[in-house]
């Protein structure tokens, strides 16, 4: 187990075809990952996230800056000589090798071995199913299979040991990858969307069986998805890159609750913020949509110092609630229901300013699109940004602020 910092990290593409610019894709990046960690990294298509962690396998090479893998500098290593394992999108399971052979696969090739030990071990693996007089002794052959016996233990796998790939389903193809990468017992684990090809019931058993395993083994873990729950529910921290650029990093929750930027408040949770135009009226009180509206929490006192301002108003949309009419109310019609079971969600239009509202509402609630209804807004669950885009509070006060809790290793 090891610590992980990118220290400046950038990487940068040649220019297609020999001509413009060259194209950036990581531009000084600085991110530390705590040993025992389970980071995931989040952004759309293209940010980076998937560049950044193939030049921490080494599959691609830093444009400038440094990767270290506890104290060792790794960026000028071989792959091989970095100590980690790669989870891959596509599984990479070699389809001539049973499960046994590929779980084993890369502790067979951990050590260089000599010509003889190479026949000896061939002669091991050969004649392992003869009678035991018959059988070639190879300790390093007995010492991997009892390896791959205990991985595929874990993985609920042993029954699965003689089968090929194409004799597996998605999720047993998925265990198999995950037991290769556990086998070499690597300082860090690197997965790159490992559950996207599953169904939606497979990838919620998966992703806790994930989540079990960190924690058992307490390895530092970096974790690819563009998935919104993968994201909010496996890691400690969330690294949330856009652009190549570093947005946010945090614990999920202070993600959600306090996004550092208008990306990040609408990358970051599902339904995403609802954003809109408020101006600053008083201390503690904004305006929106002709009403005044009272502002409490860390930005009450906070917004004394932007009065007259206009800024641009968040709020998630468990933050606003069907209420009687009042003068403190906004006034909307429902555009769109969708009931979710346990819960509905509308998508309201305010009758002045016309803007689109997302509300959370209990399933009990009976409303029909089309009606005219009024909602109140939790004066707490106001996020402001500025002009550039930036929160005018980035976090949490101490009292409120959690850390995420690391396993504890043994």
């Amino acid at each position: 187990m090891a610590e992980v910092r990118f220290q400046q990290v950038r990487k940068t593409y040649p220019p297609r075809r020999g001509d413009g610019d060259p194209v950036e894709v990581l531009a000084s990046l600085d991110l530390t990952v705590a040993d025992g960690e389970f980071l995931v990294l989040v952004g759309p298509s293209g940010c980076g996230k998937s560049t950044l962690l193939r030049m921490l396998a080494g599959l691609e090479t830093p444009s400038g800056g440094e990767i270290f893998v506890g104290d060792r500098p790794v960026s000028r290593l071989r792959p091989s000589q970095r100590d980690v394992a790669m989870v891959f999108q596509s599984y990479a399971l070699y389809p001539h090798l049973d499960v046994a052979d590929n779980i084993g696969f890369g502790l067979r090739r951990r050590t260089p071995r000599t010509p003889l030990q190479q026949l000896q071990d061939q002669g091991h693996r050969l004649t392992r199913s003869w009678p035991a007089p018959l059988q070639v002794p190879s300790a390093r052959e007995r010492r991997i299979e009892a390896r791959v016996q205990q991985v595929a233990e874990i993985l609920e796998l042993d029954g699965l040991l003689q089968r090929l790939p194409k004799e597996l389903s998605g999720g047993q193809k998925q265990r198999v990858a995950l037991g290769r990468a556990i086998a070499r017992e690597p300082a860090v684990f690197l997965m790159d969307e490992p559950l996207s090809n599953l169904d939606a019931k497979l990838r919620t058993g998966t992703r806790s069986q994930i989540v079990d395993l960190q924690r058992r083994l307490g390895t530092t873990t970096l974790y690819v998805t563009h998935d919104q729950v993968e994201a909010m529910t496996m890691g400690h921290r969330i690294a949330v890159l856009h652009a190549g650029r570093l947005q946010q990093l945090g614990s999920p929750m202070e993600l959600y609750r306090w996004p550092a930027n208008l990306f990040v408040a609408q990358f970051i949770g599902s339904p995403p913020m609802n954003l809109l135009p408020v101006r600053i009226v008083a201390p503690g009180q904004l305006q929106v949509a002709g009403q005044r509206l009272l502002l409490e929490g860390p930005l009450e006192e906070l917004s004394a110092a932007h009065v007259g301002m206009g800024l641009t108003g968040g709020l998630r949309p468990e933050h606003l609630r069907l209420a009687p009419a009042t003068n403190r109310n906004l006034t909307a019609v429902v555009c769109h229901l969708e009931a979710l079971g346990n819960e509905q969600l509308l998508t309201c239009r305010l009758k002045e300013g016309d803007h689109l509202l997302l509300v959370r509402t209990g399933p009990e609630q009976a409303v029909t699109v089309g009606q005219d209804v009024h909602l109140e807004v939790d004066p707490s669950g106001w996020r402001l940004f500025d002009a550039a885009g930036e929160a005018l509070l980035r976090g949490p006060g101490p009292q409120e602020r959690r850390e995420p809790q690391l396993p504890v290793l043994g």
